[in-house]
């Protein structure tokens, strides 16, 4: 475990901290860091969406367990191996379009475990 500066007021009140009298006090709090599972161990859910898009497609990835870092590089790549946009939103990597297929044997050639869903 590392210990994180706290740095903002929005930092705290996620901690459930909101004033201090003491002007010497420094608040520090242990975060935990998440550790990425290993490939084979990834549980991956690969699904379409199309609800509240304007009826446009979005190939979603799910249910990674891991960094935030880890997560983005992997939605990186994925964007780039599919040649199109995307983003990574509250853990789940939003893919433009139907890349199902494409999203499924990307992920099954670098050995996640990959499912489809829906």
């Amino acid at each position: 475990m590392s210990k994180n500066k706290i740095n903002t007021l929005s930092d705290l009140s996620s901690l459930n901290v909101v004033y201090s009298t003491n002007p010497d006090y420094d608040f520090s709090q242990e975060v935990p860091t998440i550790e990425t599972l290993p490939n084979k161990q990834q549980k991956l859910y690969v699904s379409l969406d199309k609800k509240q898009r304007g009826g446009k497609k979005v190939t979603l990835v799910e249910n990674f367990i891991g960094s935030d870092e880890d997560l983005n590089t992997l939605g990186k790549m994925l964007k780039t191996k599919c040649g199109v946009g995307g983003a990574v939103k509250d853990g789940v990597i939003l893919i433009q379009g139907d890349f199902r297929d494409r999203v499924f044997d990307i992920l099954t050639t670098l050995e996640y475990q990959v499912k489809r869903k829906g």
